[in-house]
């Protein structure tokens, strides 16, 4: 031993040498020196164990790199050291430091540590290392609250879990090359406050599986914002946090979308239900009321009957006193006394009877709604299971998503074929089951999971060496995954084994170390049904709750199989490089089927049980196993299999949509329906003796008929009033009857009972089967006892209870059932609650436990401070949670930070508050809660808002499932951002409500009343809106919403619109272009471009009613849209419109009148600047139609479906038979619109037209206008007219006017039928021989005349030749004919004797003639034509909003239109053509039409430019 000792001794004095050689020390002076040395190093061998540290007190940094350490230890003697380095050693477990408590910095990575530990007392810690070791937990860092760096990296780590928590110093965290697999866990680490630098996927080790997983940087820098470098990365810039803060808060959005969707699937498939009960449940209570009706007449009548033989009988004692003897006539018959006790025998009997009825009809509606409740359930868990898998999703930021399959997928069809194929009939036969049906199949996408099985089983194919003949794909399959048959799978299971994985759920069945699973069905549900069954007949309920399942279908890796040893319990232990088990099903003599440890025992009924032989006949049993798989990780859920099994006997469900409630005899029904016989049951009921009397109904109650009634004679003798089975609605002075105690008005039509008041005597009121609403009005009645109201129409809980307990407060039986209360949970307990002597309700008795849980319902129902403690929480800052639930729920329930009541003012301390489901009935108690930032209210029977006016800090607010009927109340709340009242009693949306909420993005009003969006027209914050299913019916609606720029999300579904609304998705989308998604459906780039195909460019009457502001279109006479992009008019009903008399539609995209022909009145149309093809649009050949013209011919109201029996003919322009149309018009200006045609304008159907302006067109030929025969004025300049056709003008003899300049005419015939033409303009024309103005001879009334700019005006004589030919004409090219001129031109033709041939020009100088146009007539031309005639006249008359709102330069920008107009500057102002249209108004509005002189008109003209 002393050798041994002395052994060691040299030893460490030989490491004590190399210590000090290493680091430059004296080894002998060690002693002097060593109290100085604040620094040691060792590295790379030399220093196995750590010696010598106490020749070192003053030691502060000591660094061992490489050494072959096992330990930690001779630190005692160093209570100095702030820095250690025990780094790429092999240490296993971390001990020897408790005395190190100044320690700041350990480095102990590459080492073989196993387990944080004993470092509680090194609170001074501030950096640890420790990675590179085979750590699997973190824990053991409770106490280091001062450490702000530490790395784990290259660990055997999976959760972070909460123990980094108490760390909140941590500023750089390196968990890099771990297992860490879950989103979750990374929001975790939300909770450091101080941390700026995270490593997850360091490039010197290995990522973790969620780094590889999607959106993993977005998620880690949404949760953890403060992030400066993440993976190595700098992350500082400020826009890369709000990208993923935007990206993460779409995905919320969406998410948020999606439950909403199903919420909504959800209360549609419970309104079909509640429909459906409500269908079920009119027979029973159709037959209640009858027969209620009928007792109440027989018990009117049986009272009458006692009261008649009581009232005999006492003046048969009162005439046997007074005389002592009774004569014979007055002696009563001995038969009469019997016969009258039998009457009252059979009402008696009779009543009993019906009674029995009503109790078995009675019956009939609690199985109704006891079924109904069933199904509601199974609603319900499904939708929540769906809404569990949406939140799973959004947890796990998409990478578990599961997808719902349709027959139309191979993998649904591939799962369906599987479950029948692992289906034995045989092993089924005893539960009566014959086969099985899959109703849903569920495919589950988890990239995590996938992820470990992909990667083991790559591990695996590595380690193994296969040959040609072995496949590794034969070791995969697919099974069941066996649960235990008393936790059948439920939906917190269910989720977390599908996004976690089977980890959890091997300590199964005793196998403390395996993952059950099966290939047969049998083996997996025939516990499961054994199970079920036992409950149901211990319960004494029907056993068809196994006719559902779910199945798991999983993906699993066998590897190396072995087959189960009989007693050896099936664990790794036993089965050493097996990777699963199998335990082959083995039949036995007894058909006791046996798979495991579980077992299915037989039926007690010997012939269900199948007999040996018949056992043999089946080899299914051969193939069933139970599988024992050790790893979980190869054990991959991908399919959920929702199924329903096939029963023997066939029972019809009530709630089946084809089911009759009334079935006939023999067959097997569930409960609820009713045979035939029981109705001849009600019948024989009512049939039976005595019949009732029938009697005449009371309308109106007098004084009269009240004591003929109650058959008194005074007010003052009436006791008991019985008013059953009338017609009366209202009681009349039943307050004077004081001493009335019973009174009866059921089965009347009374809506409020404000006429029962100041009965000081009454006890019994009947008011029951009326329609009462209300019992506002009830008031002295302190007497009363017994009060039945049932039957009747009353809603409002809380302000009738309040009216009973004030007014009522002596009642002990009272019935309020079948009533539609809008919180029927909680009216029972509210009642018993409020009313303290109530004794009986709704015919029970009220039990002492009921009135103990109503003091405590009642005691709950206001906010307390108590209720205040424990509800709220005082959070300051918001966690970022992937959640659609209210805030204040999520910190409710995953926030510690409770109120201190011992904190001075720790009201203004709380910021969160969840008080749902409380029953509060009113807010109040709030004026403290001044810094209140998130609270919830759901599930409360409040009727209104109040009590938040001091909580103006208040951010977000929910106030779902109350009975709420206006939001007045939250318009101070300035700062609030979320606000949800679904399922409430709104009506209206206040517009004052949202002046105010300036930052409200978010708001949700679905399920209640709302009929109109008015009030939301000023919430421009607004980014979500959900107000579906509620009662939003017009149109109008949307334009409300069309400020709203950041709207993203519209939610509508179930308002009356989207069925009202022709193509009402295509209408939101277009006028609301910010969403993304309407009604839980994605808005694609196709809709958007068909709704701007469909609805761009249509003036509607919604578009008018925008403008004006209101939708009364009486009063409106002028319709002025110019320059608005407009393809189509639909102005209906067109007798909204009726007043109009002018429209200005130019400048837009009009290709025909459209919805224009309807409006009855219109006398002045503008047109011009459009693209007119004829007045109502032809049809043109479905190969010719474009894309946007195919999408018109579907909707009707796009103004192609206007067109009645005339639009199927391309030629009906051509037809002078077509019946006229816009009979009241007289003014049509359709300049400048690519009229190439005028027969196909069809514009002779305008038969009362009188002014025509088609300047700056393409027609070539005037033709079509025979219908016109009225017509006054006809401009036609800026064309490209040839010539003048024989039929051009035959019917326009009333024409007047005649504008053909700036056309290609050569020729001047065929104008011999405007025999009352007074003007002509025929200037820029090519007009060249004198012959063809001669032919103007025929012209007698022509006044004024233009020719200029055509070749014969520049002939000398061509002035004076017009000027004697044409005697009348009084203006010749602008300029006026004086007398003087005039006889000069008739003396000078005269001296000249012989005129020369026309087409030769005369060189004849006349004197004071003008030789060509004055200069400064042709330099003063302004503007084109079209413009001309609508400024001067349309626009003169119609006011200044009538006429252009730019120049016609302005309005066609290209060369074309500019070089068009030029043509037109050879025009002068003296060119009067501008008072023309200012003429043919004043014709159209009665006013003088004549011309004005020639100065008014250049004065006129000149203003114009």
């Amino acid at each position: 031993m002393i050798q041994t000792d002395n052994q060691n001794q040299v030893a460490s004095d030989e490491i004590i040498k190399e210590l000090c050689t290493c680091n430059g020390l004296s080894y002998e002076r060690i002693e002097q020196e060593g109290s100085s040395v604040k620094s040691l190093e060792m590295f790379f061998s030399g220093y196995p164990k750590i010696v010598g540290l106490s020749h070192f007190p003053s030691l502060t940094r000591l660094t061992l790199v490489r050494q072959s350490i096992q330990e930690i230890s001779d630190l005692e003697s160093c209570p100095l050291l702030k820095e250690l380095w025990v780094a790429e050693c092999n240490l296993t477990r971390i001990r020897g430091l408790h005395k190190c408590v100044l320690l700041q910095k350990l480095y102990l990575y590459c080492n073989m540590i196993l387990a944080i530990e004993n470092l509680e007392k090194l609170t001074r810690l501030e950096v640890l290392w420790l990675n590179g070791n085979q750590i699997k937990e973190i824990e053991g860092l409770n106490t280091l609250q001062k450490l702000k760096e530490l790395n784990l990296a290259g660990n055997l780590i999976i959760k972070i879990g909460n123990r980094l928590d108490p760390n909140g110093k941590i500023e750089k965290l390196n968990l890099s090359g771990n297992r860490i697999c879950s989103f979750k866990e990374i929001t975790n680490l939300a909770r450091l406050p101080h941390l700026v630098d995270l490593c997850l996927n360091d490039p010197q080790y290995d990522p973790n599986p969620v780094c590889l997983l999607c959106n993993y940087a977005t998620h880690v820098l949404y949760h953890i914002p403060q992030l400066q470098r993440l993976d190595t990365y700098d992350v500082s810039p400020k826009t890369i946090k709000e990208l993923a803060e935007t990206t993460v808060m779409k995905k919320v959005m969406y998410y948020n979308m999606r439950i909403k969707n199903a919420h909504r699937q959800l209360n549609e498939e419970l309104e079909k239900l509640k429909e459906r009960k409500c269908k079920l449940q009119k027979l029973p209570e159709d037959r209640i009321k009858h027969f209620s009706c009928n007792i109440k007449h027989l018990e009117r009548e049986l009272s009458e009957l006692q009261a008649a033989n009581k009232l005999r009988s006492s003046k048969a004692i009162s005439n046997q006193n007074a005389d002592g003897e009774k004569s014979d006539e007055e002696l009563e018959s001995p038969d009469e006394a019997p016969k009258e006790s039998g009457l009252e025998q059979q009402f008696l009997h009779k009543l009993d009877a019906l009674q029995s009825r009503i109790n078995f009809w009675n019956k009939k509606l609690e199985e109704v709604e006891a079924v109904y409740q069933i199904e509601v359930k199974k609603k319900k868990k499904d939708s929540n299971l769906a809404v569990q898998f949406l939140l799973t999703e959004l947890e796990t930021v998409g990478n578990t998503r599961f997808e719902e399959g349709s027959p139309s997928d191979t993998w649904f069809n591939s799962c369906y074929e599987l479950v029948l194929a692992r289906f034995c009939a045989w092993d089924f036969k005893a539960y009566g089951i014959t086969g099985v049906k899959v109703n849903r199949v569920i495919r589950v996408h988890n990239r995590i999971l996938r992820h470990k099985f992909e990667e083991k089983f790559q591990m695996f194919l590595d380690n193994e060496d296969f040959n040609e003949s072995t496949n590794y794909r034969k070791m995969l399959d697919y099974l069941f995954y066996v649960s235990p048959p008393e936790m059948s799978l439920k939906k917190k299971q269910l989720t977390q084994i599908l996004e976690e994985g089977f980890q959890e759920t091997k300590k199964a069945s005793g196998d403390e170390d395996a993952v059950l699973l099966c290939n047969s069905l049998s083996i997996c549900e025939c516990p499961r049904i054994e199970y079920l069954q036992k409950q149901a007949r211990t319960r004494g309920e029907a056993d068809e709750l196994f006719r559902h399942g779910k199945l798991i279908i999983a993906k699993v890796f066998l590897g190396h199989s072995a087959q189960a040893r009989e007693g050896d319990p099936v664990t790794q232990a036993n089965y050493p490089g097996i990777h699963s088990v199998y335990r082959p099903r083995k039949p036995s003599p007894s058909a006791t089927c046996t798979a495991g440890s579980i077992t299915v025992a037989p039926q007690e009924n010997p012939k269900k049980v199948c007999s040996l032989a018949e056992y043999k006949n089946c080899d299914c049993s051969l193939r069933q196993c139970l599988w024992f798989l050790f790893d979980h990780d190869l054990v991959l859920p991908e399919y959920v299999i929702e199924f329903e099994y096939i029963t023997l006997v066939k029972v019809e469900p009530l709630f089946s949509s084809l089911s009759n409630v009334i079935v006939e005899e023999g067959r097997r029904c569930a409960p609820g329906f009713v045979f035939s016989r029981d109705l001849q049951r009600d019948e024989d009921a009512l049939s039976m003796e005595p019949a009732i009397k029938p009697k005449p109904k009371i309308v109106c109650l007098d004084e009269k008929t009240v004591l003929a009634v109650a058959k008194a004679n005074i007010y003052s003798q009436i006791m008991v009033l019985n008013l059953h089975g009338n017609r009366l609605s209202k009681l009349r002075d039943i307050s004077k009857l004081t001493g009335l105690r019973k009174l009866i008005i059921s089965f009347n039509e009374f809506t409020c009972l404000d006429d029962v008041y100041h009965l000081p005597n009454l006890e019994y009121f009947d008011a029951s089967h009326n329609h009462v609403i209300t019992l506002e009005g009830i008031r002295g009645l302190n007497k009363l006892k017994h009060l039945d109201l049932s039957w009747n129409q009353l809603k409002k809980s809380g302000e009738e209870i309040g009216v009973l307990r004030k007014h009522t407060p002596m009642v002990l039986s009272l019935d309020i059932r079948h009533n539609p209360w809008h919180k029927p949970a909680s009216v029972r307990l509210s009642v018993i609650g409020q009313l303290k002597a109530l004794t009986h309700l709704d015919g029970t008795l009220v039990t002492e436990e009921e009135a103990v849980a109503a003091i405590q319902f009642m005691a709950d129902s206001r906010i307390t401070q108590v209720s205040l403690v424990e509800h709220s929480r005082t959070d300051r800052e918001k966690l970022r949670v992937l959640s659609v639930l209210p805030y204040a729920k999520i910190l409710s329930q995953i926030s510690k930070n409770k109120v201190d009541v011992f904190q001075n003012n720790w009201f203004s301390k709380i910021t969160v508050l969840d008080l749902d489901g409380q029953h509060l009935c009113k807010i109040n108690g709030l004026e403290k809660l001044e810094n209140l930032r998130w609270a919830s209210f759901s599930n409360n029977n409040l009727t209104k808002i109040e009590g938040l006016e001091y909580c103006l800090h208040l951010e977000e607010l929910t106030l779902d499932g109350n009975c709420i009927s206006t939001l007045e109340g939250i318009s101070k709340l300035s700062k609030l951002m979320r606000l949800s009242a679904n399922n409430n009693h709104l009506t209206s949306l206040e517009k004052n409500i949202f002046e105010n909420l300036w930052h409200l993005h978010y708001l949700s009003l679905e399920n209640n009343r709302i009929t109109s969006l008015a009030g939301l027209q000023k919430a421009y914050a607004l980014i979500e809106l959900y107000i579906s299913n509620n009662y939003v019916s017009s149109n109008q609606e949307i334009y409300q919403l069309k400020g709203l720029n950041n709207l993203v999300i519209l939610d509508m579904h179930g308002n009356l619109i989207v069925w009202k609304q022709e193509n009402y998705r295509l209408f939101v989308i277009f006028h609301i272009p910010s969403l993304k998604a309407l009604d839980g459906v994605a808005v694609e780039a196709t809709e958007i471009e068909n709704a701007k195909d469909l609805f761009g460019g249509k003036l509607n009457a919604d578009m008018v009613a925008e403008r004006l502001g209101h939708s009364d279109f009486s009063k409106m006479q002028e319709l002025n849209w110019t320059a608005s992009m407009i393809r189509m008019v639909d102005l209906v009903p067109a007798e909204q419109f009726k007043n109009i008399t002018s429209v200005n539609l130019q400048n837009n995209n009009l290709t025909s009148f459209s919805g224009l022909v309807f409006l009855p009145n219109v006398k002045v149309l503008c047109l011009n600047y459009n693209h007119i093809e004829s007045i109502l649009p032809r049809q043109k050949p479905a190969n010719h139609l474009t894309n946007r013209q195919l999408l018109y011919q579907k909707v009707s109201s796009s103004g192609y479906g206007q067109q009645g029996a005339s639009k199927g003919n391309r030629d009906a322009g051509f037809n002078e038979s077509l019946p006229p149309i816009m009979e009241s018009l007289e003014v049509l200006h359709l300049g400048y619109n690519g009229i190439t045609s005028l027969a196909l304008l069809q514009i002779s159907r305008l038969k009362n037209l009188k002014f025509l302006f088609l300047q700056g067109n393409e027609i070539s030929q005037i033709e079509g206008l025979d219908g016109l025969q009225l017509l006054q004025e006809l401009v036609l300049d800026h064309n490209k007219v040839k010539m003048i056709n024989d039929t051009s003008f035959t019917k326009l003899g009333f024409l007047v006017a005649l504008h053909l300049e700036e056309n290609r005419l050569r020729e001047l015939n065929n104008l011999q039928p405007l025999g009352k033409l007074q003007k002509l303009f025929l200037g820029l024309n090519r007009i060249q021989d004198l012959v063809e103005i001669e032919k103007l001879e025929c012209l007698p009334c022509l006044k004024e005349l233009s020719i200029y700019g055509n070749p014969v005006s520049r002939k000398i004589c061509h002035r004076p030749l017009l000027i004697y030919r044409l005697p009348s004409l009084q203006v010749l090219d602008g300029v006026s004919i004086s007398p003087e001129e005039r006889a000069k031109a008739e003396v000078h033709l005269l001296e000249q004797q012989i005129f020369p041939p026309a087409n030769s020009p005369i060189e004849c100088g006349l004197t004071g003639l003008p030789a060509a146009l004055p200069k400064q007539c042709s330099m003063r031309i302004a503007t084109s034509i079209a413009n001309i005639s609508l400024m001067s006249g349309v626009s003169h008359l119609n006011g200044p909003d009538f006429g252009f709102l730019y120049p016609a330069d302005e309005l066609f920008g290209n060369d074309g239109n500019k070089s068009k107009k030029s043509k037109t500057a050879a025009v002068g102002v003296c060119n009067p053509r501008s008072i023309h249209a200012e003429v043919a108004i004043r014709q159209a509005r009665g006013v003088s039409a004549n011309p004005p002189s020639l100065g008014t008109s250049q004065s006129s003209s000149s203003r114009t430019t």
